[in-house]
C-alpha cells in the first residue's frame, strides 16, 4: 500500500496471487467493470475440492468455473464483496449472505444498519433476519449513546429513510456488541432478540374478550409477544396485506364484518374493539354468510363466478393466450430433472384446481374433478449452442403463447431448458384459471417443499388442505344469489351511477373490429428517491401508494382523453377466509375505481376522493365483476373490453421465493407476448423503489405513444411530490425532474 486510504474508507486487499486466479461477478457469473460491486470467486491451482462429506455444502459452494481451459473447473464463491480500483487492487465490500429477502423483496442489511447509526441516540447496530412463525422478520441490536431510545422513535426515523420491509420489527438495546477476535460483529454470539411489542406507555393489558382476541390476532399476524390495546397496527408494522388478514380474521373469530376503512380509521386494538362491540351489518342481509364446508364429489361441480368469466372468455376466443401466465426460474448447480417433475407432479396431486377440466351443460358452466392429471415437462438440451439464450428466450415465449384447452387439460405444463451442465433455465406456464397472483406464493413455496421431499426422500411436511377450491365455489355459488346479491350489487350500481364506461384514448391506428390481445411492455422503475418521496407523502396524507399512484394515473389518462373522469380497473385478493390462504386457485376479482378529476382539485383533495372510493371498493371486493357490469346494463362492445379498458396493479400478495436444496435460483424475466387490457400500469415495490412494467396494445398504440404516457406520469408523480397542493387537471403539465428514459 502506498498510502492509507482517507479516515472511514475501505482498505484494500491487494491483487490476487500467483496461480490463485480471482474474479468479481454478478449474480449471473459475468465480470463486473471496475468499480462496480460483485462477489469474489477463487479458482486456480490452489483450490480445494470441497468440504469433507457435506455434498450439499460442496454444490452450493464449488461452482462450475465458466472461463475454465480443462473440463470439470471449478470456481469457489467465498461469500465476500468488492470492486476493483483503477490501480487492479481489490476493495473489499462486505459479505454477500447480508443479502436476505424480506416479503419477496431483497434487502442489505448492510443498509438497514447504516440508517440505523444515523440516529443520534444510536452509538453502533447490527441487523440480523430471523424466521418467526414461517415468515422472515428483520431484528436490531444496538448499543445507544446514552439513554436508551424509544421504538416508536427509532421505527419512525427509519420509516422516514427505508421502505416498510425494510424496518426491523424488534430493537434490542445491549451494552456492548459481541466480537470475534478480529473485531468483526460475532453474529451467532447475539442474545435472542427482545420479543417485538408496542411502547411500554402502550402496554396495557386486554380488559375483555374482544381485546384479548384482537390482542393475540395481532401478535399473531406481526409476529410479536404481545400487543398492548393502544398500540398501533401500522406503526408495528402492519400493511394492507396484514390489514387483510384481520379482516378475515376478525370476520372468522369474532363474526363481524369490518373494512379497511375501519382498520384505518381505528388502527389500535381498543380503537377496533370499541368499533366491533357496537359494530352492525352494513346492509340488511337477506340470509347469514354460510359456512365454508367441504361438497360432495360426484359428478360435475359449479364454477365459481371467476371461473365464469374465464370460461365466457374461452368460448369467444379459443385460439388467445391473453390469460395464460407463464413463470421461469434460471437454476444454478447439480440438477436431476426427475426431482422437478416430482415436485410438479405432487403439486397437481394436493391441488384439486390443477386437475379440473371445464364444460357446459343447458347453458351452465360446470367443472369436473378429474382423479389424475399429466404434467407435460419437456427438456430441451441447449449445450454448445452459441446462441442458446437467445434460444432458450423462443421456445418460452413460444409456449407463453400456446392457448389451452380448457374442455380437455391439462392447464399446467413446464420445460427445463438445459444451457450448461449445471445451468437450467426452469419454466412453467398455466392459465388464469386455476390459479392467480397470490397463488404464486403458495406454488413457488410448496414446490420448495415437495422437490426437497423427492431429493431426501423424506416427508414433504406440507400440513393437509381441509377445503379445496371447488368447495369454495359451491360457498361462494350459496352465499351470493337472489336477494343476496342483489343487496350487495346495490353497492355498486349506485357507486357507478353516472360513471364514463369508456376511456377514448387517442390511438394511433385504427380500432379492430374486434378486441385483439397483442401487446409489447415498456419498463417502469421510480427509483429509490421518488419512491421514499411517494411513501412520505402516502404518510403524511395518510393514504396508501395504491391510492396515490391510482390517483396520479388516473389524472394522466383523463388528460390524455380529455375527460373530467376515468374509471380504472384493479385486481383485488378476494380470498376472505382464513382457509383460503393456502390454496391455488383463481380468486382474484376486478374493481372498477373511478378518478374524479372534476372541479380542478388540489391533488390533496384528488388523494382523499380516491381513498374513500378505494376503501368503499374494498369493503365490497367480493361482488363478481362480471355481475357488477351485467347490473350496469353495459353493452357488451365487440372491439374493448366493458367498464374500463385500463388497469393499474400494485403487486403486494404475500410472495415466497423458489428455495430449491443444493441449486442458487434466481426469478427470470419472461415475456408473455400477449395483454389483457388496452393499456396496464402493473407495479411493485422493491429495495430500489417501485417498479414494473407499463403494458400497451399494439393494435391501437405504437412504443412511442407509450413512452410519452410513461413521460407524463413521471412528470406529474415528480409535480405533485414536489407540491401537493398542485392540480393535476386538463391543462396541468408539469415538469420538476427530467423523466427517465422509457
Amino acid at each position: 500500500m502506498d498510502s492509507p486510504p482517507p479516515l472511514g474508507q475501505p482498505v484494500p486487499i491487494g491483487r490476487p496471487i500467483t496461480n490463485g486466479p480471482v474474479y468479481l461477478l454478478d449474480e449471473h457469473l459475468r465480470p463486473v467493470p471496475v468499480g462496480v460491486p460483485g462477489e469474489l470467486y477463487v479458482a486456480g491451482e490452489r483450490l480445494g475440492r470441497g468440504y469433507f462429506h457435506r455434498p450439499d455444502l460442496t454444490a452450493r459452494t464449488y461452482v462450475p468455473d465458466p472461463f475454465a481451459t480443462q473440463p470439470g473447473g471449478r470456481l469457489y464463491k467465498t461469500g465476500d464483496l468488492g470492486r476493483y480500483l483503477a490501480n487492479g487492487r481489490i476493495e473489499y465490500l462486505g459479505r454477500a449472505d447480508l443479502q436476505v429477502k424480506i416479503r419477496g423483496f431483497r434487502v442489505e442489511l448492510g443498509e438497514v444498519e447504516e440508517s440505523l447509526r444515523q440516529h443520534p441516540s444510536v452509538e453502533d447496530c447490527t441487523v440480523v433476519a430471523l424466521e418467526v412463525g414461517g415468515d422472515r422478520k428483520l431484528a436490531a441490536f444496538l448499543v445507544s449513546r446514552g439513554q436508551a431510545p424509544a421504538q416508536s422513535s427509532l421505527r419512525a426515523w427509519l420509516r422516514e429513510r427505508l421502505p416498510e420491509h425494510m424496518v426491523p420489527t424488534s430493537f434490542t438495546v445491549l451494552p456492548a456488541l459481541p466480537l470475534t477476535p478480529n473485531g468483526k460483529v460475532d453474529r451467532r454470539a447475539l442474545p435472542s432478540p427482545e420479543a417485538p411489542h408496542g411502547e411500554a406507555s402502550t402496554q396495557q393489558a386486554p380488559r375483555t374478550f374482544t381485546e384479548e382476541t384482537l390482542c393475540r390476532m395481532w401478535a399473531s399476524l406481526l409476529g410479536m409477544a404481545r400487543v398492548g390495546i393502544h398500540d398501533n397496527f401500522f406503526q408495528l408494522g402492519g400493511h394492507s396485506l396484514l390489514a387483510t388478514q384481520v379482516v378475515s380474521r376478525v370476520r372468522a373469530e369474532l363474526g363481524v364484518e369490518v373494512s379497511l376503512r375501519t382498520l384505518f380509521a381505528a388502527p389500535t386494538v381498543a380503537d377496533l374493539a370499541r368499533h366491533v362491540a357496537r359494530a352492525e351489518p352494513p346492509v340488511t342481509l337477506a340470509r347469514p354468510v354460510p359456512p365454508l364446508r367441504k361438497v360432495s364429489r360426484e359428478g360435475a361441480l359449479r364454477v365459481s363466478f371467476a371461473q365464469e368469466r374465464l370460461w365466457r372468455f374461452f368460448q369467444r376466443a379459443p385460439e388467445s393466450s391473453a390469460y395464460n401466465i407463464p413463470r421461469a426460474f434460471r437454476l444454478k448447480g447439480r440438477l436431476e430433472a426427475r426431482h422437478l417433475e416430482a415436485a410438479f407432479q405432487g403439486l397437481i396431486a394436493r391441488h384439486e384446481t390443477l386437475r379440473v377440466t371445464y364444460s357446459e351443460e343447458d347453458g351452465v358452466p360446470l367443472q369436473h374433478l378429474q382423479a389424475s392429471m399429466d404434467f407435460p415437462f419437456r427438456e430441451v438440451d441447449l449445450r454448445g449452442r452459441e446462441d442458446r439464450e437467445e434460444e432458450a428466450r423462443r421456445l418460452m415465449l413460444e409456449s407463453a403463447l400456446r392457448p389451452f384447452d380448457l374442455t380437455r387439460g391439462p392447464l399446467l405444463h413446464g420445460m427445463l431448458l438445459r444451457l450448461e451442465d449445471e445451468e437450467h433455465l426452469l419454466f412453467c406456464c398455466m392459465h388464469h384459471i386455476t390459479a392467480d397472483g397470490w397463488s404464486m406464493g403458495v406454488m413457488a413455496r410448496e414446490l420448495g417443499r415437495l422437490y426437497t421431499a423427492s431429493v431426501t426422500g423424506g416427508a414433504h411436511g406440507l400440513p393437509p388442505l381441509g377445503i379445496q377450491y371447488p368447495d369454495y365455489a359451491a360457498w361462494q355459488r350459496d352465499w351470493l344469489s337472489g336477494a343476496e346479491l342483489k343487496e350487495r350489487l346495490g353497492f355498486w350500481q349506485k357507486a357507478l351511477a353516472g360513471a364514463p364506461t369508456r376511456l377514448d384514448l387517442p390511438t394511433d391506428k385504427p380500432r379492430p373490429s374486434v378486441r385483439t390481445f397483442n401487446g409489447r411492455n415498456l419498463t417502469v422503475a421510480l427509483g429509490v428517491e421518488r419512491s421514499q418521496a411517494l411513501n412520505a407523502l402516502c404518510r403524511q396524507e395518510q393514504v396508501t401508494p395504491f391510492m396515490a399512484l391510482l390517483a396520479v394515473f388516473g389524472a394522466v389518462l383523463a388528460r390524455k382523453a380529455g375527460q373530467e373522469e376515468v374509471v380504472i380497473g384493479s385486481p383485488i385478493a378476494n380470498r376472505l377466509r382464513p382457509e383460503l390462504e393456502p390454496l391455488i386457485g383463481m380468486f382474484v376479482n376486478g374493481l372498477c375505481l373511478r378518478v374524479n378529476l372534476q372541479g380542478r382539485p388540489a391533488f390533496r383533495e384528488l388523494l382523499q376522493r380516491v381513498r374513500e372510493e378505494t376503501l368503499a371498493g374494498y369493503a365490497h371486493q367480493e361482488v363478481p365483476l362480471d355481475q357488477v357490469m351485467a347490473s350496469l346494463g353495459v353493452e357488451l362492445p365487440a372491439n374493448r373490453p366493458p367498464v374500463f379498458q385500463v388497469m393499474f396493479v400494485l403487486q403486494n400478495a404475500p410472495t415466497a421465493p423458489l428455495e430449491l436444496p443444493g441449486l442458487t435460483v434466481l426469478n427470470e424475466p419472461v415475456n408473455r407476448g400477449s395483454v389483457t387490457y388496452e393499456m396496464t400500469l402493473a407495479l411493485t415495490e422493491t429495495p430500489e423503489g417501485f417498479s414494473g412494467i407499463l403494458e400497451f396494445n399494439t393494435d391501437l398504440f405504437e412504443p412511442t405513444t407509450a413512452a410519452r404516457l410513461h413521460a407524463e406520469l413521471f412528470e406529474s408523480l415528480d409535480a405533485v411530490l414536489a407540491d401537493p397542493d398542485a392540480s393535476l387537471g386538463p391543462e396541468a403539465r408539469a415538469g420538476s425532474k427530467q423523466s427517465p428514459q422509457a
